[in-house]
């Protein structure tokens, strides 16, 4: 287990206080969320932490409490980031500072076409290739 970086090692992301508030006030939500797995947490407080401006997170932090109690295991418009691309974008500091900077929809161009490949192979070579095209500035694959 990675100690250093939660994120990447699969571990419990620590649930943020104004999310904690928002489930507090939803019996239905907190029970949804304490269903969810681990990865599907990590989702949801990546997602809400992802927001530049506080309305933004407030509304995210409302649609998600809205979503879990209507039984959604998933943000709705997050792209889900595999554990080896974190773990690849962590190896490589400039390709982690311009994922950072990618729209949302440039992060999911990305993801689509890792995910599109058929073997695990030529998955992982799709990670390790968008990390080199990341670091040289490219903002899709």
């Amino acid at each position: 287990m990675n100690k250093t970086n939660p994120k990447l090692a699969g571990e419990e992301l620590r649930l943020p206080t104004d999310l904690r508030k928002a489930l507090a006030a939803s019996r239905v939500a907190k029970a949804q969320w304490s269903g969810l797995t681990p990865i599907a947490r990590r989702d949801f407080i990546s997602w809400i932490d992802s927001a530049k401006q506080l309305e933004t997170r407030r509304r995210r932090i409302e649609k998600a409490r809205s979503m879990l109690a209507a039984g959604k295991r998933r943000p709705c418009c997050y792209s889900i980031v595999s554990l080896n691309l974190y773990t690849a974008l962590a190896a490589t500091p400039m390709a982690k500072a311009q994922w950072s900077d990618l729209t949302p929809i440039e992060r999911r161009d990305f993801i689509s076409w890792m995910d599109s490949a058929k073997q695990p192979e030529a998955h992982r070579r799709r990670i390790e290739k968008a990390c080199v095209m990341l670091a040289a500035g490219k903002r899709r694959p």
